[in-house]
């Protein structure tokens, strides 16, 4: 959880920092202007912001109102440290979008308790409101994949794989759960292509081909700007899941890192799932070939790093390809 402080005054800036140290899983950004803070937190995700009210340039009310027009942060809790204790005061501040006050000077014990409820609160509403959308990607993703033929498991076992990867590369809980939820939305792109190219039994032409390639751009354009982090990470993957190591891929022949980890992670649940399943073009691979296909394009196709995790678990991946078996 990121909690941003701002303070002009160095001395209350550090005492505060100090402060937030105590509170378990924050991660604390401090910085001295308003202007600043507004910078960052166009850029970051922000779960807390704890703001003086006495500030040059711009006051505390100033920036509030400024920090609500940016989309990240419109419904972000904010704590007000101020000495102005007229009721008239905290009412306006309250209007504008004011979640809570400290008084000066500061108190630590009150400083870490009130940080730390808002924060638990914002984590409560965020896995309110991902959940939801997890929920609501995988009903559509259910959607697409039955317009796609595809096997009725293959979304519940690449997300799962994703998962597994995801945590084999030393990713948080956190975004291993996001990427496992964002997943089955690779695909959504699909529903732009005609049922002519979509459902055909046979190799594409190279015409159809470039048509059918466009699908990661479909998703991700279906997917953008959103305001939901995990929206906005089905987006990036939905564009970049069919990108390769070397540079080869779709569809902006991203290269190595140029990739976002999480589109480098899919490649390879994806690619698993197809080919060790069965489909309308072709009969399910054995797992000592498909293996042998992960490994040969290690390093052109696949992240190195990725593919290790892939291997280092692969028993729980093999798990959960029985568990979730078609």
């Amino acid at each position: 959880m990121d909690l941003l402080i701002v303070d002009d005054n160095p001395a209350n800036l550090m005492l505060m920092s100090r402060y937030a140290q105590a509170i378990a899983g924050a991660a604390i950004h401090g910085v001295s202007s308003a202007s600043e803070a507004l910078d960052w937190s166009r850029h970051h995700d922000v779960d807390l912001v704890v703001t003086d009210f006495m500030m040059p340039q711009m006051d505390g009310i100033e920036f509030l109102q400024r920090l609500r027009r940016i989309e990240n942060t419109a419904e972000v809790p904010v704590i007000m440290v101020t000495g102005h204790a007229a009721k008239e005061f905290r009412r306006e501040a309250l209007v504008r979008g004011v979640t809570d006050f400290l008084n000066k000077p500061i108190d630590r014990i009150e400083f870490t308790a009130r940080c730390r409820n808002l924060l638990e609160l914002r984590a409560s509403h965020r896995r309110l409101k991902e959940q939801a959308a997890g929920e609501l990607i995988m009903r559509l993703s259910r959607s697409i994949e039955s317009r796609d033929s595809e096997t009725g498991a293959h979304l519940d076992r690449m997300a799962r794989y994703a998962r597994v990867i995801a945590a084999g590369v030393g990713l948080s809980e956190a975004m291993q759960e996001r990427i496992q939820m964002a997943a089955p939305m690779h695909d959504v792109g699909k529903v732009a292509v005609s049922d002519e190219i979509l459902f055909k039994p046979g190799r594409y032409t190279p015409e159809e081909y470039e048509v059918m390639k466009l699908h990661t751009i479909h998703g991700a354009r279906i997917l953008d700007d959103s305001s939901s982090p995990l929206i906005r990470l089905a987006a990036s993957i939905a564009l970049t899941h069919h990108e390769k190591f070397d540079g080869s891929g779709y569809p902006n022949g991203l290269k190595g890192e140029e990739i976002p980890l999480a589109g480098r992670i899919i490649a390879i649940a994806d690619v698993f799932d197809a080919l060790t399943t069965r489909r309308p073009y072709k009969p399910a691979w054995s797992l000592e070939q498909a293996l042998a296909f992960l490994r040969d394009n290690t390093g052109s196709h696949f992240d190195p790093l990725c593919m290790s995790a892939f291997f280092d678990n692969l028993p729980t991946l093999l798990r959960i390809k029985a568990e979730f078996a078609d």
